[in-house]
């Protein structure tokens, strides 16, 4: 993750915007007299978010643990031509 001043992030705001939003990469700002802190995209934040629910809920965690079983052991649900043309689209 790259660092830039307060005073450099201040001075060169839209360009930083512009290339956390574009370039989907956090940017911390430091500061002399106290804690620094990150700036993201709204995108990536909410991407964040969710993968920390997922990560909090452990009835999500099972079903993903069980599905990670049942593939290996090539266990897992197949759909048949029908239901696979629904999912493709083709």
């Amino acid at each position: 993750m790259n660092s830039v001043s307060v005073n450099k992030f201040r001075d060169n705001l839209k360009s930083f915007v512009e290339q956390i939003v574009g370039n989907h990469e956090p940017l911390k700002v430091t500061r002399r007299s106290g804690e620094d802190f990150i700036v993201m995209s709204a995108e990536d934040w909410e991407r964040e978010q969710e993968t920390l629910y997922i990560l909090q809920n452990t009835n999500l965690m099972k079903q993903i643990a069980d599905s990670l079983n049942t593939h290996g052991e090539n266990k897992g649900y197949k759909p048949n031509k029908e239901e696979m043309g629904e999912i493709t689209g083709l």
